[in-house]
């Protein structure tokens, strides 16, 4: 039998990858890619959602924006475990991202009405006591717009910055599908429609003591090893660059440096090296029906 190190190299370390984003645990194994998903195959959700580092970038920056809206935080503040888990929600997030995009569709209408029914049970009350609900149809589609436009953004900068915008305006549609599944009102199906309604909720945002806090939580993750940590920290650092100037300066962070970047970039190829082989790899032919785990 022969034997290729760099195959026993690539498998090592995407078990690795695959234990950051799965509890094993609690029998959670990579979502499948299928044809019968939510998207067809050919869509441009399955080009963008299938890249682990422009995908944790992305999320990153989206969660920095979205925390930004007074009533979006209040919601991770007074329903999470944030301060113990916060891993645990990034991993929740991807692996809902990932299901929806690839998994049969009926499991991905199953995550989508669990998220659902976990929304409509919770609210509170602001420090200037305005109530608020997590299924209020404005601030599920400010959450759905920062996300999806973030993990753009990401793709963009780090994989096709020759992306057509046609494509861009395509990916945005798609992604209205679920924001639409989850309650979220309106939603944008472009791209020049997804930036008005960013700078429509600007005048709402706001910093404050708590909102630092939990930025904190989530730029000082640790996730595992040396490897993961270096890594992880590039993503930090990607996440807070991708954020609009006035994103940053509200967060009161800096733009990352050339170095960074060009390093993020490093790490992207890596990634696709590791995957070479591998039926998890970003591109798929369009006749599959099932991929395996």
């Amino acid at each position: 039998m022969s034997f290729f190190p760099a195959d026993a190299v690539r498998s090592r370390i995407r078990e690795r990858i695959n234990r950051l984003f799965n509890d094993y645990e609690r029998g959670e194994r990579p979502a499948l890619r299928r044809a019968d998903a939510l998207f067809p195959t050919d869509a441009v959700a399955w080009r963008v959602n299938g890249d682990i580092v422009t995908m944790m970038i992305g999320g990153v920056s989206g969660l920095l924006l979205q925390m930004l809206h007074p009533a979006v935080l209040a919601g991770v503040w007074d329903h999470s475990d944030f301060r113990a888990d916060m891993h645990g929600r990034l991993r929740r997030t991807a692996k809902f991202i990932a299901v929806t995009t690839y998994d049969h569709g009926e499991r991905g209408q199953a995550a989508i009405a669990r998220v659902r029914s976990i929304h409509d049970k919770l609210g509170g009350v602001l420090p200037d006591g305005t109530p608020y609900r997590v299924n209020d149809p404005a601030l599920l589609a400010w959450v759905h717009i920062t996300e999806t436009l973030s993990f753009l953004n990401a793709w963009i900068r780090y994989a096709e910055p020759s992306m057509s915008s046609a494509d861009q305006d395509a990916y945005i549609a798609e992604m209205a599908r679920i924001g639409r599944a989850l309650g979220a009102d309106p939603v944008p199906t472009d791209r020049a429609g997804a930036e008005a309604l960013i700078q429509a909720m600007r005048p709402m945002l706001k910093v404050d003591a708590r909102t630092r806090e939990v930025a904190q939580l989530v730029l000082r993750q640790r996730i595992g090893g040396a490897a993961e940590n270096f890594a992880g920290g590039l993503v930090m650092a990607a996440g807070v660059d991708l954020l609009p100037d006035w994103g940053r300066r509200m967060h009161g962070l800096p733009a990352a440096s050339a170095p960074t970047r060009t390093a993020v970039g490093a790490t992207r190829r890596l990634m696709d090296w590791v995957y070479i082989g591998s039926p998890n790899r970003r591109v798929w032919p369009a006749e599959v029906t099932e991929w395996p785990t």
